[in-house]
């Protein structure tokens, strides 16, 4: 598959917005990173979540992938029951998005128009994952008060976790790179949003 083959899949992905996209990390000529940046360059593909399904299986590479925009990681070999499980909950997650909430949020620096996915820093659109966006949204909700990993975990998937904890410090990491340095650690506790 040539550079213009993944152009030609990006333009496909754009008119059809399927509910998910499950990406390889080994795609011929161009990388499923790549490909991944490129889908989360298009700011009407962001809230499609990806789930990389990959033979992958090295701690880099799983961070790697995350911090590049997948909101899920599966090594290869895998167990297709956990796979559902993890597609069922990236696809409930993508079901929340109809809360009702407040229209927009305004802190300091930060403006997030909920309804639209846009999360600007100093009026510079920041780029999230759907995960990122749930995690700043649910850290938001509960602004000044300490979330522990459990907590945070439960809230964007439920009482099924089959994202693993860590994964959230992963997405903490990115969070705060993309927009500052608003999430603060509790050590041994978890995460909060820095009261006003």
């Amino acid at each position: 598959m040539n550079l213009k083959a993944f152009l030609l899949s990006l333009k496909k992905i754009s008119l059809q917005k399927p509910s998910l996209i499950i990406l390889d990390l080994m795609l011929p000529k161009l990388s499923g990173l790549e490909f991944c940046k490129m889908i989360r360059g298009k700011s009407t593909l962001q809230d499609i979540p990806i789930l990389m399904l990959t033979a992958k299986s090295s701690k880099e590479d799983i961070v790697q992938g995350l911090e590049m925009g997948a909101d899920d990681y599966v090594t290869k070999p895998f167990d297709i029951k956990e796979v559902l499980a993890r597609i069922n909950t990236l696809l409930r997650r993508t079901s929340l998005h109809s809360e009702p909430t407040k229209s927009f949020f305004r802190y300091k620096d930060l403006h997030i128009e909920w309804e639209k996915y846009r999360v600007m820093k100093k009026e510079k659109e920041c780029h999230l994952t759907l995960t990122e966006f749930k995690l700043l949204k649910t850290l938001i909700q509960n602004q000044g008060r300490v979330l522990t990993r459990d907590s945070l975990l439960t809230a964007m998937t439920g009482d099924e976790k089959v994202v693993i904890d860590r994964n959230i410090d992963v997405h903490i990491t990115s969070l705060r790179k993309k927009i500052g340095p608003y999430i603060e650690t509790i050590r041994g506790i978890g995460y909060r949003f820095e009261d006003v």
